[in-house]
Order: structure tokens, then C-alpha cells, then sequence
């Protein structure tokens, strides 16, 4: 028997939902607010969950995050009267398990409740869970980062192709490696190839080997990248960079999983797992023919997309002691202290480059504190520390030196109208729109965290942020403390 919660607003819909899980002789109970029913899933063990999106107190998408963090939590169902592509995206991005539109016919809502029941009945059968994940690499617990975890944890458990998007610094090298050190291949090899590098003239010897005298050069046969991966794992780093030609070959690899070395007379097989990765968007480049859509479906059995650093601030802090601490032993230093406005600074900045440019930036930071004890913000390279002060800072729209001052037909010098230049106005009128619609936010919400993240559709790191940006009051007292 399971435990099902129901959050609706809607009493006839609760009412419905409840006899039609009893029928199916599981327990069923529901709430009609929005933080009653978190209250009672975080206090509660509950195999399911149907949420409403639009609660009269807020948004359903918006708690998702924070229902994930509960020891066990519930796999959710999310019910909504608004036919929204984009909710539907974002329900699914943050973990729901399935999307579904009222009117809701019985068939609509028993079919997947007892698909749900299945799988985390499979869940404790396999009893693989993120809890026992081996992570050493992966550092941090926001909720965008468990999501991953847990597509992570499953993948693991199957030998289906895998693909790893994300921007360029995001970590899907280690993601990769993650996986193949918790599967049942991790007494074999990990083989990387990176697709953006491989020489022209030697891609398929570097891939599927050749035979003693195939070509100019071949003094001795070479096994190969995918020979070399049999019984363990093969990621092709940057997979969107393989030719169109190559696409082609590696198609019937996958399928085969057998190849031609170079020069040789037969073909040999190789029981390889394959995990890719790109920093592209690769149904844009299928649109665009720049890659083949059928190898797009070989490779993508499974999907995992790293979120970037900037949403998950939260991991900004842990990350930085992590990344530090090894730093510090790696160029034998004393380890190091951090100025609290050191994390601030960090927090601050957006971080384009990801995780990789954190990591560059607390480099920098070590080498030039030297054998000074606690880290400052002076310390960071100065680009960043360029990007922060500009950040905060609302640019005023001064004349350029040389124009201050303009002569009329009648020979009279007036003052010239301040004229800023394109970007420094831009900047100005976004941060003062900005500015001004937090301001609005925080009246309107009575300077509320949950009820602002609700309406502006922000993480609260990021609402964070901002209000410090512009020095805006943010009440605190019902900051539970999860990204919305």
C-alpha cells in the first residue's frame, strides 16, 4: 500500500483524486494551501504527490526544489488547469515525474500513478540511491545538482548510451567519470576521447587501431581507443565536433559494435558503455544538419544537463573549501582562510566559465595571497574583480571630456545635454528598471522571500543577490532555505 498527498486547491478535485487512489487500495489524504500541504510532505513519508501548480499561495513549480530535499522524497505528479508548455519544461527540468492537464479523466491519473508505484518499487529493489553515490568530484547538495545525481545513480545501474550536456566548465568530464566509477564496469578502463582534438590524418587509427605497415609510419600494430575500452567505458568528449563522416562510421560501431582497424583483414568487436558529452546544443545542430539524427538517438538513451554554476549558487561556498583545500596541497601551501566578503564576492559574480573558472580564480587567489593566512577579494584576479565592481555599481551618464558644452546659431555656449554612450545607457535603464520593479516586488510581497520567489520566478540565491545589488530590505523570517 502507499502513501499519497494531494495539494489542491480544488476541493471536488481532491475529493476525486482521493477515492480514485482508495480504489487502487493505497492511503490518500490532501491539503488545500500550498504550505500546508509542504508542511505535512516535509513532516511525512509519501510515496506521491499531486500538486497543483496555481495555488491561491502560491506556485506548485516553485516548491518542487524544496519537496526533493525531504529524506525520502515523494516522486510528484504535477496537475494543472493552464495548458503551459513552458511549466511543463520547467516541471519535468526540476524533477516531476509527469505533467498532466485538467479535465482529468480516471484512466489519465491511475495509469501513471501505478507506472510511478512501479518504478520506486524497482528503485528499492535495485537499492541504488544517490545517498551511496561515490562522488568524490562532485561537490554540493542544491537541488538542480541532486536532479542530476539521481538521473546519475539510475544510469548507473543500466549499460544505456548517455549523454552529458551543459556549458563549457559545468564538470560533465567529471559527471562522466562519476558514472562509470559507479557502474559495474569500474574495474575496467575509462578511455577518453576528445572529439574537438583528434588529429585528421589519424582519426580512425587513433579510434580503431591499424595493423603493422597500414600506412606510412606504422612501424607496429595499435589497438585502438575502442578496442582499449572493451568491458569498461568510452567517452567522447565533445561528441558534436566528430565529422560528418566519422558520424557515420561511429553509427555502425554503436549499433555493431564491431570495427575494421586500419589495414586489417577482419572485423574485431568491442563490449564498450558509452558516455558522450557536448558543450552544444545538438537538436540545433540536427536542424541544422551539422549532426546526424539517428546518431543523436543512439546516444541520447539517457539525458542528463548540468546546470551552470550561476544556478546553483547555493554549492558556491562548499565548492570553494573543496577546490581550496586542494589547491593548497597541490603547490604545498598552508591552507588557507577566507574573508567573509571573499565568499560574498564570489557569490556576486556569475561565473561564465562555470566551475572551470572558479577554479582558476581561487588559483590565481593562493598564488597571489602567497604565505598571507586568509584570503580578501583583493586577491582575485582583477578581471573578475572588474566584472563584480561593475556589477554593483549604477553608471552615471556623464559627458564625454571636450563636450560639456554646445554654441548655438546666436553664438551663445549652453551646457550639452549629458549623452551617455549606448552601453552605458543600457546599463542604466536596466539597472534602474531593475531597481525599480524589486522595489515594486518587495511592496507588493511585503518583502516576503517565498512569496517574491513565487512571483518573479527566481531561485532564492539569486533574489539574494539582487537585493544586494540594489540594497533592498528582504524579510527573512520564512526562509526555509531551499532555491525555489
Amino acid at each position: 500500500m502507499a502513501d499519497v498527498l494531494i495539494i489542491d486547491d480544488d476541493e471536488a478535485m481532491c475529493r476525486m483524486l482521493v477515492e480514485l487512489v482508495k480504489s487502487c487500495d493505497h492511503h490518500a489524504q490532501f491539503s488545500h494551501t500550498l504550505q500546508e500541504g509542504l508542511k505535512t510532505a516535509l513532516s511525512g513519508s509519501f510515496d506521491v504527490l499531486f500538486l497543483d501548480v496555481n495555488m491561491p499561495d502560491g506556485s506548485g513549480l516553485d516548491a518542487l526544489a524544496e519537496i526533493r530535499n525531504c529524506v525520502r522524497p515523494p516522486e510528484v505528479i504535477i496537475i494543472t488547469g493552464a495548458g503551459d508548455p513552458d511549466s511543463a519544461e520547467v516541471a519535468i527540468r526540476n524533477g516531476a515525474w509527469d505533467f498532466l492537464q485538467k479535465p482529468l479523466s480516471p484512466k489519465n491519473i491511475i495509469l501513471p500513478l501505478n507506472r510511478v508505484l512501479q518504478y520506486r518499487d524497482n528503485i528499492k529493489k535495485a537499492g541504488k540511491s544517490t545517498i551511496n553515490l561515490r562522488r568524490k568530484d562532485i561537490v554540493g547538495n542544491s537541488p538542480r545538482l541532486m536532479a542530476c545525481l539521481d538521473l546519475l545513480a539510475n544510469a548507473a545501474n543500466s549499460s544505456a548510451n548517455v549523454l552529458i550536456t551543459g556549458e563549457t566548465g559545468t564538470g560533465k568530464d567529471i559527471f562522466a567519470k562519476c558514472l562509470h566509477q559507479n557502474s559495474d564496469r569500474a574495474d575496467k578502463n575509462f578511455v577518453v576521447v576528445d572529439c574537438a582534438t583528434l588529429p585528421q590524418t589519424l582519426i580512425e587509427s587513433t579510434l580503431f587501431g591499424h595493423k603493422k605497415g597500414a600506412f606510412t609510419g606504422a612501424v607496429t600494430s595499435y589497438e585502438g581507443l575502442i578496442k582499449l575500452a572493451d568491458q569498461g567505458t568510452l567517452f567522447l568528449d565533445e561528441v558534436c565536433e566528430l565529422s560528418p563522416e566519422l558520424q557515420k562510421t561511429f553509427l555502425r560501431v554503436l549499433q555493431e559494435k564491431r570495427f575494421r582497424p586500419v589495414g586489417g583483414e577482419r572485423e574485431i568487436s568491442s563490449n564498450f558503455r558509452l558516455v558522450a558529452a557536448t558543450n552544444r546544443d545538438p537538436d540545433k545542430m540536427v536542424e541544422n544538419g551539422l549532426f546526424r539524427k539517428d546518431l543523436l538517438y543512439r546516444l541520447r538513451a539517457i539525458s542528463v544537463e548540468l546546470p551552470t554554476l550561476r544556478d546553483r549558487m547555493e554549492d558556491i561556498k562548499p565548492l570553494i573549501l573543496h577546490y581550496l583545500d586542494r589547491i593548497c596541497t597541490n603547490y604545498e601551501m598552508k591552507s588557507k582562510g577566507l574573508s567573509h566578503d571573499f565568499i560574498d564576492a564570489l557569490s556576486l559574480y556569475d561565473w561564465p566559465g562555470n566551475i572551470r573558472e572558479l577554479i582558476g580564480a581561487l588559483e590565481s587567489a593562493a598564488a597571489q595571497a602567497k604565505q598571507e593566512p586568509i584570503l580578501f577579494p583583493m586577491h582575485l584576479p582583477k578581471q573578475i574583480r572588474i566584472q563584480m565592481a561593475r556589477a554593483s555599481v549604477i553608471p552615471s551618464t556623464t559627458s564625454p571630456a571636450g563636450f560639456d558644452s554646445v554654441i548655438e546659431p546666436s553664438g551663445e555656449r549652453h551646457p550639452r545635454p549629458e549623452l551617455p554612450t549606448y552601453k552605458q545607457m543600457r546599463e542604466s535603464v536596466l539597472a534602474e528598471a531593475e531597481k525599480e520593479y524589486f522595489q515594486h516586488l518587495m511592496a507588493v510581497t511585503k518583502g516576503s522571500t517565498r512569496e517574491s520567489c513565487r512571483i518573479s520566478n527566481l531561485g532564492r540565491t539569486r533574489l539574494y543577490t539582487l537585493m544586494k545589488k540594489y540594497n533592498i530590505p528582504l524579510k527573512l523570517s520564512d526562509d526555509s532555505g531551499h532555491d525555489a
